[in-house]
């Protein structure tokens, strides 16, 4: 009998059709830095602004952290405002 640990990732996989591969690379910070310029709301400073902190941490080196905030910035920029 499996572990449940192990039933649950098969699982979870299974209810996420588009499931991305992420790795800690350079090239991974490359794709989501052009994920974000992609984005409409790229242009607003706060996304802007953790997008290139991203970016100068991916190039030093730092490259977890660089993701980290890369990701943040997508995020930041996919969200939906909504006016009242």
């Amino acid at each position: 009998m499996p572990p449940l640990a192990l039933i649950a990732l098969v699982v979870s996989a299974a209810a996420e059709p588009n499931a991305r591969v992420t790795s800690d690379t350079v090239e991974y910070c490359t794709s989501l830095a052009t994920r974000f310029a992609a984005l409409p709301l790229a242009q607003q400073a706060s996304s802007r602004t953790l997008a290139a902190e991203g970016e100068r941490l991916c190039g030093n080196g730092h490259v977890r952290t660089g993701i980290a905030k890369l990701r943040r910035a997508v995020r930041a920029a996919q969200a939906v405002q909504v006016v009242p």
